[in-house]
């Protein structure tokens, strides 16, 4: 027996895992779970997250999956920003959040910097009306480098941002035109500078290891860039080709085959990065991030949603888990809007997880930083996890994807690479053929 990892060709469908049980069994009928677990008292004492949707953007990128929107005006945009501050306070009327202190806030998209400073003023002094991350520990707020001037870095400054995230993506113009970014890189440089000159206390980048036109003199020259930046942390993803992406449309009704480098070409990419990043003292994270060994450069987003924390999404198509609950609002921008205008919350799906389930969702996703503690796993489920798994396991491991030493499972390079090829084989046996989204 051996795992399926061995599929090379870079075909549509999801293969990065970020939740379980897999989105598409949540459903609307189980939306009044979602209501129950808001009608709780509140636990005061667990890690509270908030993640703003803002999903607007200059143009589609070609492998865009997320809900984004590039025909909004300024009134449109401003009544989606209202949308989110009733949202927020219908959520700060619920029994379980009285007294919850955030930890982190997170502004995704779309893309957050799209909206102008005085919008970004509104829409902060909104929500700070009913919740503040004055205290929080994280404020993210994800940017793409052409839609920055000084003057707005300067406002995400004043408004409590610690950690800016630049969607670079890649260097080389040609390959940014190609995939449809807004960007090209002389806007990199300028935002860049200028977010050092603001001096935020974590600059994070993006890159995407396989994008259309990518070419080995392509990617190392833009491994070479992105380190001569300097940035604090870098993320670098294996690009993939998710249903709704307009590749994933064009290869679907036209018959194409697919325009992306396979697996194994991308992974000896992310390797490269890897190693060049590591020989200038950077450490990797996860499978996915590095960060420099000259300050903390921790991700508490992630670390909290991995480790079981709540979070509650704003925003159209955004998701929440909160106290073993996942829900996601609607879909449409219309119907958030009004849903929202009578004073509902407009959640579309959800899905109570059992308590198998909340155990499996937390080690998958703690297995792609690399390392996992089973005495973690022992002490908040009962269950030792390499015994719970083991034919696994041991099958992972025989192929040379993790070592097992005392209470550690570690990743070895081989499988930290490809973490989200074998992250499945945990799911329950019902689910591991589902669709993932």
């Amino acid at each position: 027996m051996t795992t399926d990892i061995s599929k090379t060709k870079t075909e549509v469908g999801n293969y990065f895992v970020s939740n379980y049980p897999p989105f598409s069994q949540w459903m609307p009928e189980y939306v009044p779970s979602a209501i129950e677990a808001l009608d709780q008292p509140p636990r005061t004492q667990d890690p509270l997250g908030l993640y703003i949707h803002i999903p607007f953007c200059r143009k589609r990128c070609k492998f865009c999956y997320f809900k984004v929107y590039t025909d909004k005006n300024a009134s449109q945009i401003e009544i989606y920003l209202d949308a989110l501050i009733k949202e927020n306070e219908i959520y700060s009327r619920t029994s379980a959040l009285q007294g919850r202190q955030l930890r982190f806030a997170y502004f995704g998209g779309g893309t957050p910097s799209y909206i102008s400073e005085k919008q970004l003023h509104y829409l902060v002094d909104g929500l700070h009306r009913h919740v503040s991350w004055d205290n929080a520990e994280e404020v993210t707020f994800e940017c793409e480098p052409g839609t920055l001037r000084k003057s707005k870095l300067e406002t995400l400054k004043e408004i409590g941002v610690t950690r800016l995230s630049l969607g670079v993506e890649h260097f080389n113009d040609d390959i940014l035109e190609a995939n449809g970014r807004a960007h090209l890189s002389p806007e990199i440089y300028r935002a860049y500078n200028w977010a050092r000159e603001v001096d935020f206390p974590q600059i994070n980048i993006d890159l995407i290891a396989g994008l259309m036109g990518e070419s080995e003199e392509k990617w190392r020259d833009t491994v070479r860039r992105a380190i001569e930046l300097e940035p604090d942390s870098v993320t670098i993803y294996q690009m993939e080709l998710p249903y709704n992406t307009v590749i994933s449309q064009e290869m679907i009704e036209k018959g194409l085959d697919s325009p992306i480098a396979d697996w194994p070409q991308k992974r000896r990419w992310v390797d490269y990065a890897f190693e060049q990043f590591e020989a200038r003292g950077y450490q990797i994270a996860s499978g996915n991030s590095l960060a420099t060994a000259k300050k903390d450069c921790r991700f508490i987003y992630t670390d909290a949603l991995w480790h079981g924390g709540d979070m509650i999404g704003l925003g159209v198509a955004s998701f929440s888990h909160f106290s073993g609950v996942h829900f996601q609002n609607v879909h449409s921008f219309e119907e958030y809007v009004s849903l929202l205008d009578t004073d509902q919350l407009p959640l579309l799906r959800a899905l109570a997880m059992t308590p198998r389930q909340m155990l499996i969702r937390e080690m998958v996703l703690q297995l792609k930083t690399g390392s996992i503690d089973r005495e973690y796993f022992s002490r908040k489920f009962g269950v030792d996890i390499w015994k719970e798994f083991q034919p696994v396991y041991e099958l992972l491991e025989a192929e040379d994807l993790l070592e097992r030493e005392d209470t550690k499972i570690t990743l070895t390079r081989k499988g930290l690479l490809q973490v989200d090829h074998f992250l499945h084989k945990f799911f329950e046996p019902d689910l591991i053929q589902v669709r993932y989204v």
